[in-house]
Protein backbone atom coordinates (compact mmCIF):
# COMPACT_ATOMS: atom_id res chain seq x y z
CA UNK A 1 0.00 0.00 0.00
CA UNK A 2 1.13 3.66 -0.44
CA UNK A 3 2.05 6.30 1.90
CA UNK A 4 -1.06 8.18 1.96
CA UNK A 5 -0.06 11.62 3.34
CA UNK A 6 3.71 11.62 1.50
CA UNK A 7 2.02 14.73 -1.47
CA UNK A 8 -0.70 16.37 1.00
CA UNK A 9 1.99 16.73 3.89
CA UNK A 10 4.80 18.59 2.73
CA UNK A 11 3.86 21.64 2.67
CA UNK A 12 2.39 21.63 6.14
CA UNK A 13 5.81 19.96 6.93
CA UNK A 14 7.48 23.00 5.67
CA UNK A 15 5.95 25.42 8.04
CA UNK A 16 6.15 23.31 10.83
CA UNK A 17 9.49 22.34 10.54
CA UNK A 18 10.19 26.44 10.32
CA UNK A 19 9.17 26.69 13.65
CA UNK A 20 11.48 23.56 15.39
CA UNK A 21 14.47 24.96 13.30
CA UNK A 22 14.43 27.17 16.15
CA UNK A 23 13.37 25.33 18.99
CA UNK A 24 15.83 22.54 18.43
CA UNK A 25 19.30 24.22 17.31
CA UNK A 26 21.69 22.79 19.50
CA UNK A 27 19.90 19.71 20.31
CA UNK A 28 22.03 17.43 18.21
CA UNK A 29 24.55 16.97 21.15
CA UNK A 30 24.56 13.37 21.79
CA UNK A 31 22.28 11.95 24.69
CA UNK A 32 23.48 8.53 23.84
CA UNK A 33 24.53 7.36 27.05
CA UNK A 34 21.29 4.97 28.08
CA UNK A 35 22.35 1.30 28.53
CA UNK A 36 20.68 -0.64 25.38
CA UNK A 37 20.65 -3.59 27.15
CA UNK A 38 18.60 -2.34 30.05
CA UNK A 39 14.32 -2.59 30.22
CA UNK A 40 13.19 0.17 28.32
CA UNK A 41 9.92 1.22 26.73
CA UNK A 42 10.55 3.19 23.02
CA UNK A 43 7.82 5.50 22.00
CA UNK A 44 7.73 4.91 17.90
CA UNK A 45 5.12 7.21 15.80
CA UNK A 46 4.74 6.65 12.20
CA UNK A 47 1.84 7.80 9.21
CA UNK A 48 0.64 4.88 8.45
CA UNK A 49 -2.77 4.36 8.82
CA UNK A 50 -4.50 1.79 7.08
CA UNK A 51 -5.16 -1.51 8.61
CA UNK A 52 -2.97 -3.70 6.43
CA UNK A 53 0.24 -1.30 6.95
CA UNK A 54 -0.66 -0.82 10.45
CA UNK A 55 -0.31 -4.48 10.94
CA UNK A 56 2.68 -4.84 9.06
CA UNK A 57 4.05 -2.47 11.24
CA UNK A 58 2.72 -4.45 14.03
CA UNK A 59 4.19 -7.75 12.86
CA UNK A 60 7.70 -6.08 12.26
CA UNK A 61 7.46 -4.79 16.21
CA UNK A 62 6.77 -7.73 17.16
CA UNK A 63 9.74 -9.52 15.45
CA UNK A 64 12.15 -7.11 16.93
CA UNK A 65 11.04 -7.22 20.35
CA UNK A 66 11.07 -11.35 20.53
CA UNK A 67 15.00 -10.26 19.25
CA UNK A 68 15.50 -7.81 21.97
CA UNK A 69 13.31 -8.86 24.60
CA UNK A 70 14.36 -6.33 26.92
CA UNK A 71 12.96 -3.60 24.91
CA UNK A 72 9.16 -2.91 24.57
CA UNK A 73 8.00 -0.61 21.59
CA UNK A 74 4.53 1.71 22.06
CA UNK A 75 3.53 2.00 18.46
CA UNK A 76 1.56 5.26 17.55
CA UNK A 77 0.10 5.51 13.99
CA UNK A 78 -1.44 7.48 11.59
CA UNK A 79 0.71 10.57 12.68
CA UNK A 80 1.24 13.69 10.77
CA UNK A 81 4.67 15.48 10.65
CA UNK A 82 2.98 18.74 12.18
CA UNK A 83 1.45 16.31 15.30
CA UNK A 84 5.56 14.56 15.25
CA UNK A 85 7.16 18.04 15.24
CA UNK A 86 4.72 19.40 17.92
CA UNK A 87 5.66 16.74 19.72
CA UNK A 88 9.09 17.18 19.54
CA UNK A 89 9.42 20.89 20.77
CA UNK A 90 6.96 20.13 23.38
CA UNK A 91 9.69 17.12 24.53
CA UNK A 92 9.02 15.40 27.68
CA UNK A 93 8.31 11.33 28.32
CA UNK A 94 5.56 11.24 25.83
CA UNK A 95 7.49 12.56 23.07
CA UNK A 96 8.80 10.24 20.10
CA UNK A 97 12.17 8.35 20.24
CA UNK A 98 12.09 7.13 17.12
CA UNK A 99 9.79 8.98 14.45
CA UNK A 100 9.06 7.53 10.58
CA UNK A 101 8.20 9.93 8.05
CA UNK A 102 6.91 9.76 4.53
CA UNK A 103 8.02 13.63 4.17
CA UNK A 104 11.83 13.27 2.31
CA UNK A 105 11.73 16.55 1.29
CA UNK A 106 11.84 17.73 4.96
CA UNK A 107 15.04 16.02 5.65
CA UNK A 108 17.77 18.99 5.38
CA UNK A 109 15.89 20.72 8.11
CA UNK A 110 15.11 17.73 10.23
CA UNK A 111 19.37 17.47 9.85
CA UNK A 112 20.11 21.56 9.39
CA UNK A 113 18.01 21.96 12.64
CA UNK A 114 18.75 19.06 15.32
CA UNK A 115 15.68 17.80 15.18
CA UNK A 116 16.92 14.25 14.34
CA UNK A 117 19.98 12.60 15.76
CA UNK A 118 22.99 12.54 13.19
CA UNK A 119 23.57 8.75 12.78
CA UNK A 120 26.94 8.29 11.58
CA UNK A 121 28.00 7.64 14.87
CA UNK A 122 25.44 4.81 15.39
CA UNK A 123 26.70 3.34 12.04
CA UNK A 124 30.43 3.33 13.16
CA UNK A 125 29.60 1.90 16.49
CA UNK A 126 27.43 -0.94 14.52
CA UNK A 127 30.21 -2.08 11.62
CA UNK A 128 27.61 -0.70 9.35
CA UNK A 129 29.26 0.30 5.78
CA UNK A 130 25.90 2.72 4.71
CA UNK A 131 27.70 3.21 0.89
CA UNK A 132 27.27 -0.81 0.81
CA UNK A 133 23.74 -1.23 3.16
CA UNK A 134 21.59 1.75 0.67
CA UNK A 135 21.44 2.45 -2.94
CA UNK A 136 22.76 5.82 -3.29
CA UNK A 137 20.24 7.73 -4.13
CA UNK A 138 18.58 6.88 -1.04
CA UNK A 139 21.21 7.81 1.02
CA UNK A 140 21.82 11.33 -0.91
CA UNK A 141 17.69 12.18 0.20
CA UNK A 142 18.19 11.16 3.69
CA UNK A 143 20.95 12.95 4.54
CA UNK A 144 22.42 16.93 4.96
CA UNK A 145 25.81 18.17 4.43
CA UNK A 146 26.96 15.12 5.81
CA UNK A 147 24.67 14.45 8.63
CA UNK A 148 22.81 11.52 8.21
CA UNK A 149 19.92 12.33 10.27
CA UNK A 150 17.90 9.53 8.86
CA UNK A 151 18.09 6.18 7.52
CA UNK A 152 15.78 5.11 4.46
CA UNK A 153 13.11 2.70 5.33
CA UNK A 154 11.12 1.09 2.33
CA UNK A 155 11.44 3.32 -1.33
CA UNK A 156 8.98 4.36 -3.83
CA UNK A 157 10.09 4.03 -6.93
CA UNK A 158 7.76 5.94 -10.25
CA UNK A 159 6.98 4.79 -13.56
CA UNK A 160 4.05 4.48 -15.95
CA UNK A 161 0.96 1.90 -15.10
CA UNK A 162 -1.18 0.98 -18.36
CA UNK A 163 -4.08 -0.18 -19.90
CA UNK A 164 -2.99 -3.76 -22.19
CA UNK A 165 -6.38 -4.20 -23.21
CA UNK A 166 -6.71 -0.23 -24.03
CA UNK A 167 -3.18 -0.84 -25.57
CA UNK A 168 -4.33 -3.66 -27.99
CA UNK A 169 -7.60 -1.79 -29.44
CA UNK A 170 -5.74 0.81 -29.92
CA UNK A 171 -2.91 -1.10 -31.97
CA UNK A 172 -0.19 0.04 -29.36
CA UNK A 173 2.43 -2.94 -29.03
CA UNK A 174 4.72 -1.94 -26.50
CA UNK A 175 4.86 1.30 -23.79
CA UNK A 176 6.36 4.51 -25.19
CA UNK A 177 10.51 4.77 -24.88
CA UNK A 178 10.66 8.06 -25.60
CA UNK A 179 8.84 11.34 -24.63
CA UNK A 180 7.65 11.56 -29.22
CA UNK A 181 6.77 8.72 -28.55
CA UNK A 182 4.60 8.78 -25.16
CA UNK A 183 2.84 12.15 -26.80
CA UNK A 184 1.77 9.84 -29.71
CA UNK A 185 0.67 7.04 -28.15
CA UNK A 186 -1.45 9.08 -25.49
CA UNK A 187 -2.79 10.67 -28.25
CA UNK A 188 -3.91 7.59 -29.68
CA UNK A 189 -5.26 6.03 -26.69
CA UNK A 190 -7.38 9.60 -26.31
CA UNK A 191 -11.45 9.42 -27.33
CA UNK A 192 -12.82 13.09 -26.81
CA UNK A 193 -16.94 13.23 -26.43
CA UNK A 194 -17.34 17.01 -26.65
CA UNK A 195 -16.25 18.73 -24.09
CA UNK A 196 -15.37 15.67 -22.42
CA UNK A 197 -13.84 12.27 -22.83
CA UNK A 198 -15.05 8.62 -23.05
CA UNK A 199 -11.28 7.96 -22.40
CA UNK A 200 -7.75 9.54 -21.90
CA UNK A 201 -4.44 8.59 -22.88
CA UNK A 202 -2.88 10.11 -19.67
CA UNK A 203 -4.15 13.15 -17.25
CA UNK A 204 -0.78 15.27 -18.09
CA UNK A 205 -1.80 18.09 -15.74
CA UNK A 206 0.56 18.46 -12.73
CA UNK A 207 -2.41 18.40 -10.31
CA UNK A 208 -3.33 14.99 -12.09
CA UNK A 209 -2.45 12.78 -8.48
CA UNK A 210 1.30 11.69 -9.05
CA UNK A 211 1.86 13.64 -12.36
CA UNK A 212 3.75 16.19 -10.39
CA UNK A 213 6.84 18.41 -11.46
CA UNK A 214 9.58 17.02 -10.13
CA UNK A 215 8.37 13.61 -10.78
CA UNK A 216 8.48 14.67 -14.48
CA UNK A 217 11.45 16.65 -14.49
CA UNK A 218 13.84 13.28 -13.37
CA UNK A 219 13.30 12.16 -16.83
CA UNK A 220 15.63 14.65 -17.72
CA UNK A 221 18.14 14.61 -15.12
CA UNK A 222 18.01 17.70 -13.86
CA UNK A 223 20.31 19.35 -11.44
CA UNK A 224 18.50 21.70 -9.02
CA UNK A 225 21.76 23.54 -7.70
CA UNK A 226 24.85 24.40 -8.81
CA UNK A 227 28.60 23.72 -7.14
CA UNK A 228 28.08 26.54 -5.00
CA UNK A 229 24.80 25.50 -3.59
CA UNK A 230 22.60 27.89 -5.92
CA UNK A 231 19.57 27.37 -7.96
CA UNK A 232 20.35 25.79 -11.39
CA UNK A 233 16.62 26.22 -12.62
CA UNK A 234 17.41 28.65 -15.16
CA UNK A 235 21.03 27.41 -15.98
CA UNK A 236 20.11 23.86 -16.52
CA UNK A 237 18.05 23.54 -19.97
CA UNK A 238 16.05 20.52 -18.35
CA UNK A 239 13.83 22.18 -16.34
CA UNK A 240 12.68 24.51 -19.39
CA UNK A 241 12.63 21.01 -21.81
CA UNK A 242 10.23 19.32 -19.19
CA UNK A 243 7.78 22.41 -18.78
CA UNK A 244 7.59 23.09 -22.24
CA UNK A 245 7.27 19.12 -23.25
CA UNK A 246 4.65 19.12 -20.57
CA UNK A 247 2.74 22.28 -22.27
CA UNK A 248 2.65 20.55 -25.82
CA UNK A 249 1.11 17.52 -24.24
CA UNK A 250 -1.53 19.05 -22.30
CA UNK A 251 -2.10 21.29 -25.76
CA UNK A 252 -2.30 18.28 -27.88
CA UNK A 253 -4.94 16.63 -25.87
CA UNK A 254 -7.26 18.76 -25.66
CA UNK A 255 -6.03 22.28 -23.67
CA UNK A 256 -5.62 22.91 -19.58
CA UNK A 257 -9.60 24.02 -19.13
CA UNK A 258 -10.89 20.50 -20.77
CA UNK A 259 -8.30 18.76 -18.83
CA UNK A 260 -9.06 20.13 -15.59
CA UNK A 261 -12.77 19.45 -15.96
CA UNK A 262 -12.45 16.50 -16.72
CA UNK A 263 -10.28 16.02 -13.48
CA UNK A 264 -12.83 17.58 -11.58
CA UNK A 265 -14.69 13.87 -12.28
CA UNK A 266 -12.03 11.37 -11.25
CA UNK A 267 -12.64 9.48 -7.77
CA UNK A 268 -9.99 9.50 -4.42
CA UNK A 269 -6.51 8.49 -5.40
CA UNK A 270 -6.44 5.60 -2.72
CA UNK A 271 -9.69 3.84 -3.67
CA UNK A 272 -11.34 1.70 -6.17
CA UNK A 273 -12.99 4.91 -7.83
CA UNK A 274 -9.34 5.80 -9.16
CA UNK A 275 -9.59 7.08 -13.07
CA UNK A 276 -6.92 4.03 -13.87
CA UNK A 277 -9.39 1.56 -12.24
CA UNK A 278 -12.32 3.12 -13.88
CA UNK A 279 -10.52 3.33 -17.58
CA UNK A 280 -11.08 7.28 -17.48
CA UNK A 281 -7.74 7.39 -18.35
CA UNK A 282 -5.31 4.52 -19.94
CA UNK A 283 -2.30 5.41 -18.42
CA UNK A 284 -1.05 6.60 -14.75
CA UNK A 285 2.10 8.20 -13.76
CA UNK A 286 2.06 6.53 -10.37
CA UNK A 287 4.60 4.05 -8.11
CA UNK A 288 4.87 0.45 -7.41
CA UNK A 289 1.90 0.42 -5.16
CA UNK A 290 -0.71 0.99 -8.39
CA UNK A 291 -0.81 -2.37 -9.87
CA UNK A 292 -1.74 -4.30 -6.66
CA UNK A 293 -4.25 -1.43 -5.81
CA UNK A 294 -5.93 -1.71 -9.41
CA UNK A 295 -6.09 -5.69 -9.05
CA UNK A 296 -7.47 -5.32 -5.45
CA UNK A 297 -10.03 -2.55 -7.30
CA UNK A 298 -10.89 -5.59 -9.50
CA UNK A 299 -10.01 -4.17 -12.48
CA UNK A 300 -11.32 -6.45 -15.45
CA UNK A 301 -8.02 -5.23 -18.32
CA UNK A 302 -4.86 -6.68 -18.14
CA UNK A 303 -2.39 -4.06 -16.55
CA UNK A 304 0.99 -3.42 -17.85
CA UNK A 305 3.94 -1.11 -16.19
CA UNK A 306 6.86 0.21 -17.25
CA UNK A 307 9.54 2.92 -16.42
CA UNK A 308 8.27 6.31 -17.78
CA UNK A 309 9.51 8.02 -21.00
CA UNK A 310 12.71 9.77 -21.40
CA UNK A 311 13.59 12.82 -23.73
CA UNK A 312 14.64 11.66 -26.87
CA UNK A 313 17.91 12.68 -26.91
CA UNK A 314 18.53 10.56 -23.87
CA UNK A 315 16.85 7.84 -25.31
CA UNK A 316 19.95 5.22 -23.89
CA UNK A 317 19.01 5.95 -20.47
CA UNK A 318 15.60 4.29 -20.74
CA UNK A 319 14.67 2.76 -17.54
CA UNK A 320 15.21 5.33 -15.30
CA UNK A 321 12.73 7.33 -12.72
CA UNK A 322 11.97 9.45 -9.96
CA UNK A 323 12.87 7.91 -5.85
CA UNK A 324 11.86 8.78 -3.16
CA UNK A 325 10.45 6.84 0.39
CA UNK A 326 9.90 6.93 3.83
CA UNK A 327 12.72 8.38 6.37
CA UNK A 328 13.37 7.01 9.75
CA UNK A 329 15.09 9.00 12.61
CA UNK A 330 16.09 9.06 16.19
CA UNK A 331 14.80 12.38 17.81
CA UNK A 332 17.31 14.23 19.05
CA UNK A 333 15.82 14.94 22.50
CA UNK A 334 15.20 11.36 23.14
CA UNK A 335 17.17 9.99 26.44
CA UNK A 336 17.08 6.32 24.93
CA UNK A 337 18.82 7.17 22.00
CA UNK A 338 21.26 4.00 21.80
CA UNK A 339 17.86 1.77 22.42
CA UNK A 340 16.06 3.48 19.51
CA UNK A 341 19.03 3.11 17.31
CA UNK A 342 18.61 -0.74 18.19
CA UNK A 343 15.19 -0.10 16.50
CA UNK A 344 16.08 1.99 13.77
CA UNK A 345 18.99 -0.53 12.68
CA UNK A 346 16.42 -3.47 12.61
CA UNK A 347 13.98 -1.76 10.65
CA UNK A 348 16.31 -0.57 8.08
CA UNK A 349 19.17 -2.18 7.72
CA UNK A 350 17.57 -6.32 8.55
CA UNK A 351 17.30 -7.58 5.05
CA UNK A 352 14.69 -10.16 6.53
CA UNK A 353 12.78 -7.34 8.39
CA UNK A 354 12.76 -4.81 5.16
CA UNK A 355 11.76 -7.89 3.10
CA UNK A 356 8.73 -8.82 5.03
CA UNK A 357 7.82 -4.86 5.48
CA UNK A 358 7.99 -4.51 1.60
CA UNK A 359 6.18 -7.43 0.93
CA UNK A 360 3.51 -6.42 2.95
CA UNK A 361 2.83 -2.87 1.66
CA UNK A 362 4.24 -3.22 -1.61
CA UNK A 363 6.57 -1.10 -1.59
CA UNK A 364 10.16 -1.34 -2.95
CA UNK A 365 12.99 -2.48 -0.53
CA UNK A 366 15.88 -0.04 0.61
CA UNK A 367 18.48 -2.11 1.15
CA UNK A 368 20.57 -3.68 -1.58
CA UNK A 369 20.64 -6.89 -0.12
CA UNK A 370 16.80 -6.58 -0.07
CA UNK A 371 16.32 -5.87 -3.32
CA UNK A 372 18.50 -9.21 -4.39
CA UNK A 373 16.73 -11.14 -1.53
CA UNK A 374 14.97 -14.58 -2.86
CA UNK A 375 12.24 -13.68 -0.31
CA UNK A 376 11.07 -11.08 -2.23
CA UNK A 377 7.76 -11.72 -3.84
CA UNK A 378 8.08 -10.10 -6.97
CA UNK A 379 5.32 -10.12 -10.02
CA UNK A 380 5.91 -8.79 -13.29
CA UNK A 381 4.35 -5.55 -12.39
CA UNK A 382 6.48 -4.53 -9.59
CA UNK A 383 9.85 -5.98 -11.27
CA UNK A 384 9.49 -2.86 -13.37
CA UNK A 385 9.87 -0.75 -10.46
CA UNK A 386 12.54 -2.32 -8.85
CA UNK A 387 14.47 -2.06 -12.25
CA UNK A 388 14.37 1.66 -11.90
CA UNK A 389 15.31 1.62 -8.16
CA UNK A 390 18.43 -0.16 -9.42
CA UNK A 391 18.87 1.96 -12.49
CA UNK A 392 22.37 4.41 -12.16
CA UNK A 393 20.42 7.48 -13.86
CA UNK A 394 17.10 7.08 -11.43
CA UNK A 395 17.55 10.60 -9.02
CA UNK A 396 15.21 12.29 -6.51
CA UNK A 397 15.02 15.99 -5.40
CA UNK A 398 18.19 16.74 -3.20
CA UNK A 399 18.12 17.58 0.96
CA UNK A 400 18.13 21.13 1.35
CA UNK A 401 17.93 23.53 4.03
CA UNK A 402 14.30 25.03 3.50
CA UNK A 403 13.34 21.57 3.03
CA UNK A 404 10.78 21.18 0.50
CA UNK A 405 10.18 24.89 0.11
CA UNK A 406 12.37 25.38 -3.16
CA UNK A 407 10.65 22.06 -4.68
CA UNK A 408 7.06 23.89 -3.84
CA UNK A 409 8.49 27.33 -5.58
CA UNK A 410 9.54 24.98 -8.58
CA UNK A 411 5.68 23.76 -8.33
CA UNK A 412 4.24 27.01 -8.27
CA UNK A 413 5.79 27.85 -11.61
CA UNK A 414 4.73 24.64 -13.24
CA UNK A 415 1.25 24.99 -12.29
CA UNK A 416 1.78 29.07 -13.89
CA UNK A 417 3.66 27.76 -17.08
CA UNK A 418 0.39 24.69 -17.68
CA UNK A 419 -1.85 27.38 -17.26
CA UNK A 420 -0.46 30.32 -19.60
CA UNK A 421 0.03 32.26 -17.07
CA UNK A 422 3.90 32.11 -17.37
CA UNK A 423 4.94 32.65 -21.09
CA UNK A 424 8.36 33.12 -20.85
CA UNK A 425 9.43 30.52 -19.08
CA UNK A 426 13.12 30.96 -19.46
CA UNK A 427 12.35 34.38 -17.46
CA UNK A 428 10.22 32.37 -14.82
CA UNK A 429 12.93 29.92 -14.20
CA UNK A 430 15.52 32.75 -13.40
CA UNK A 431 12.99 34.49 -11.07
CA UNK A 432 11.97 31.44 -9.35
CA UNK A 433 15.59 30.37 -8.90
CA UNK A 434 16.29 33.99 -7.52
CA UNK A 435 13.48 33.09 -4.81
CA UNK A 436 15.07 29.83 -3.98
CA UNK A 437 18.38 30.98 -3.07
CA UNK A 438 17.08 33.71 -1.09
CA UNK A 439 14.55 31.41 0.99
CA UNK A 440 17.64 29.17 1.18
CA UNK A 441 19.77 31.66 2.69
CA UNK A 442 16.89 32.66 5.34
CA UNK A 443 16.84 28.86 6.05
CA UNK A 444 20.53 28.64 6.86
Amino acid sequence: MPRTRRLTALATAVAALSVLATACTGQSGSAASDDPDKEVTLNFWHGWSAPSEAKAIEENIARFEKAHPNIKVKVTGNMTDDKINQALRAGGDKAPDVVSSFTTDSVGKFCNSGAFADLNPFLKKAGLDKAKVFPKTLLDYTQFNGNQCTLPLLNDAYGLVYNKDAFKAAGITEPPKTWSQFVEVAQKLTKPNGDSYDQLGVMPTYHGYETTPVRLAAQWSPKYFDADGKSNLAKDPAFANMLTAQKDLVAKLGGYEKLEKFRSTFGDEWSAEHPFHKGQVAMQIDGEWRASMAKEAGVTFEIGTAPLPVPDDQAGDYGKGYLSGTIMGIASGSKKQNASWELVKYMTTDTEAVVAFANAIHNVPSTLAALDSPDLQVTPEFKTFLDIARHPKSNTTPAQADGGTYQLTFQDLAYAVEKGDVADIAAGLAKTGQQIDTDIAKAK
